[in-house]
């Protein structure tokens, strides 16, 4: 039900009860939140988060999976969405998402990760066409974005702050 990737470097699974404390630690750091609200997540944000993202598989088949090196170290999670967003212009296609700890940023880690989420999603889908939403600021993922394909679409707002809308496919 819930399907595995593997990359080179990278294994993509489910997000499991187990993952909660490492997810916890990377969105509770002021570096990873400083582009996705500004502001460090609580626990019961974690928490919430992990249940969203089981929700996401068991409900629609696609969801966010965990991302961890091939020694089992946590990186980050990796994947598509349906947040049903209220911003205009209105998304039209599968949303992808990337976060990761900050132990794991400069190491190609998103791409490979990105890349390996687009191959599964363009079998799943059945197209390549995904849009994501990325702070103007953050130049990192703007890299990874167009690395595998995506290019901005559009500047706008959501919920009252910057946003960028990129598109592949």
């Amino acid at each position: 039900m819930f399907p595995s990737l593997d990359t080179e470097r990278l294994t993509l699974r489910a997000p499991t009860l187990d993952d909660y404390v490492d997810s916890a630690a990377m969105w509770s750091d002021p570096a990873v939140t400083r582009h996705i609200g500004g502001v460090p997540f609580t626990d019961e944000d974690v928490w919430a988060r992990l249940h969203r993202y089981v929700g996401h598989w068991a409900l629609l088949g696609f969801g966010l999976w965990v991302v961890r090196d091939k020694a089992g170290t946590f990186v980050g999670e990796v994947g598509f969405l349906d947040y049903r967003r209220a911003i205009v212009p209105k998304l039209d296609a599968p949303e992808m998402g990337w976060v990761l700890a900050p132990s794991a940023h400069g190491k190609g880690y998103a791409t490979e990760a990105v890349r390996a989420a687009i191959a599964w999603g363009e079998a799943h889908f059945g197209h390549g066409r995904f849009v994501a939403i990325i702070d103007p600021d953050n130049t990192a993922s703007f890299r990874v974005a167009e690395k595998v394909g995506f290019r901005e679409e559009t500047r706008t707002t959501y919920k009252g702050v910057p946003t960028v809308v990129f598109r592949r496919g």
